[in-house]
C-alpha cells in the first residue's frame, strides 16, 4: 500500500494495521475454535456450522429477519470488533462485506411460502434478507460506520477481494477503519446439485487440496472479519496491532466463466501486481495460503502461476480448506484471519485430507502436521468463477 491514485494524482499510502479478527465457521465460533481445529491434523467431519448461542446479537424477532449469511457476518464482525476496542459511531469508517450469493436460503423459503400460501404471504422481509450487500449493511448500522459500505461478489475471490479494496481506503486516508470479510451460507439442496452436476465437488465429499487424489471440492460456509485501521491511529489510541497489510491486487483470467487459465497467467499478474504494492520481491515471502479448492484444474494451474512467480524454491504452501471445505466468498476470508493467526503463532496449519501430494504440483505442501517456521510475510490467494483473482499480502508484527 506504497502509493494510491486518486483522481488529483498519486498520493502516499498510509500504513494499514490489523487490530481486529473474528470467524465462525465449521470448527466453532470463534478464532481460537478455528486455530484449534487447523492444528489437528484430521478435519471436522461436517462442514457445515453447527447451534450457537446469537443472543447478543438480537432477540428471537430480530434474529428470524436476519437470513444465515448476515448472522454469521455479525457473529464475526461482533468477535473482532470487541478485540479492537473500537466504539462507534465512527463516521468515516468504512464496511466491506462480501458473498458469493447472498440470501439463498432466504429465496428457497419464500419460494415455498409463494407455492404453498400464494404472494400474499410471502415475507416483507425477503429482499432485505436476501439482498447481497445485507450483510455489510448490517454490519455498518451495528457498530456506526459511516463510511464507504459495499459488497463486492467477485464469487469465490470475493473475500480476499474484500480485504484489498478496504485496505486501500485506509491507505488512502477515505477510512480511518474498515471491517473487512466475507460471509456465505448456500449448504442447500440447489446449490449443491448445481456444483455437483457441473462436476465441481468432490465424488466423495471429502477434500483434499493438491493430492495425488483429488476430485473436486466440499462446501463449507462461514464468516470471516478483520478490522483494519491507519496505524498511526491504531499506535495513538493503544491499540494491539495484529499484523500490518501491505498490499493487495485483483487481476482477471479473461479466459473462462468456470475454469482457470491453464498457463495462470492471470493469476501471475495477481501476485506480481500484490507483491509490487507490498513493495517486496517474492524471495521474502515465507509462507502462502493458497486457493487450494482441491478441484483437478484449479490446484494444477495454481501451482504452475506460484511456480512462474516463486521460482524453484517456493516458500511452504497450505490450503486450509482441507479442513473447512470451500466457503465460496467467505473462504479468502477465514484465510486472510488464518494468515495473520499464522504470522501471530510462526506455526504454519496442515492441509487436512492431502496424503500424497501430486507430482505436478510441484510446490512445498504442508500436511500432515503443523510446521513451525519463521514467518513474517504471508501471501494469501483466492480465485473465482468469472476469472477472478486476488491476492494479498500480510507482514508480521511484533510490539
Amino acid at each position: 500500500m506504497h502509493v494510491a491514485s486518486t483522481p488529483s494524482g498519486p498520493i502516499t499510502g498510509r500504513r494499514v494495521a490489523v487490530t481486529g479478527l473474528g470467524a465462525i465457521s465449521c470448527a466453532g465460533v470463534g478464532v481460537d475454535a478455528l486455530w484449534r481445529a487447523l492444528m489437528e491434523p484430521v478435519a471436522p467431519p461436517s462442514k457445515r456450522i453447527g447451534a450457537f448461542d446469537a443472543t447478543h446479537i438480537g432477540g428471537p424477532k430480530e434474529l428470524r429477519r436476519l437470513d444465515p449469511f448476515t448472522l454469521y457476518a455479525l457473529m464475526a464482525a461482533d468477535e473482532a470488533w470487541g478485540q479492537c476496542g473500537l466504539q462507534g459511531p465512527i463516521t468515516d469508517a468504512g464496511s466491506i462485506v462480501t458473498t458469493g450469493i447472498g440470501g439463498l436460503q432466504t429465496v428457497i423459503e419464500q419460494l415455498r411460502v409463494l407455492h404453498e400460501k400464494g404472494p400474499d404471504r410471502v415475507s416483507p422481509f425477503m429482499v432485505p434478507m436476501m439482498m447481497p450487500n445485507a450483510a455489510t449493511a448490517a454490519v455498518s448500522m451495528r457498530f456506526g460506520l459511516g463510511g464507504p459500505c459495499e459488497t463486492v461478489t467477485t464469487a469465490c475471490a470475493a473475500g480476499t477481494h474484500a480485504i484489498g479494496n478496504a485496505a486501500r481506503l485506509v491507505a488512502t486516508g477515505r477510512s480511518t477503519v474498515a471491517v473487512a470479510g466475507g460471509a456465505e451460507a448456500v449448504m442447500v439442496e440447489i446449490a449443491e446439485a448445481g456444483f455437483r452436476n457441473m462436476t465441481a465437488l468432490s465424488n466423495e465429499d471429502f477434500s483434499r487440496p493438491f493430492d495425488v487424489a483429488r476430485n473436486g471440492f466440499v462446501m463449507g460456509e462461514g464468516s470471516g472479519i478483520l478490522i483494519l485501521e491507519d496505524w498511526e491511529h491504531a499506535v495513538s489510541r493503544g491499540a494491539t496491532i495484529l499484523a500490518e497489510v501491505l498490499g493487495a491486487a485483483s487481476t482477471a483470467d479473461a479466459h473462462h466463466i468456470t475454469a482457470p487459465d491453464p498457463s495462470g497467467n492471470g493469476a501471475v499478474r495477481c501476485m506480481e501486481l500484490a507483491l509490487a504494492d507490498a513493495g517486496i520481491e517474492p524471495g521474502e515471502v515465507s509462507h502462502i495460503n493458497a486457493h487450494g479448492t482441491s478441484t483437478p484444474l484449479n490446484d494444477l494451474a495454481e501451482a504452475i502461476a506460484v511456480r512462474r512467480v516463486f521460482g524453484k524454491t517456493p516458500p511452504p504452501v497450505t490450503s486450509i480448506k482441507g479442513h473447512l471445505g470451500h466457503s465460496l466468498a467467505a473462504a479468502g476470508a477465514l484465510e486472510g484471519v488464518v494468515s495473520v493467526l499464522t504470522l501471530r503463532n510462526q506455526l504454519i496449519p496442515p492441509t487436512a485430507g492431502t496424503t500424497v501430494v501430486d507430482p505436478e504440483i510441484g510446490l512445498d505442501v504442508v500436511i500432515g502436521a503443523p510446521r513451525a517456521a519463521t514467518v513474517d510475510v504471508v501471501l494469501s490467494n483466492s480465485f473465482g468463477f468469472g476469472g477472478h483473482n486476488g491476492s494479498v499480502v500480510f507482514r508480521r508484527f511484533e510490539s
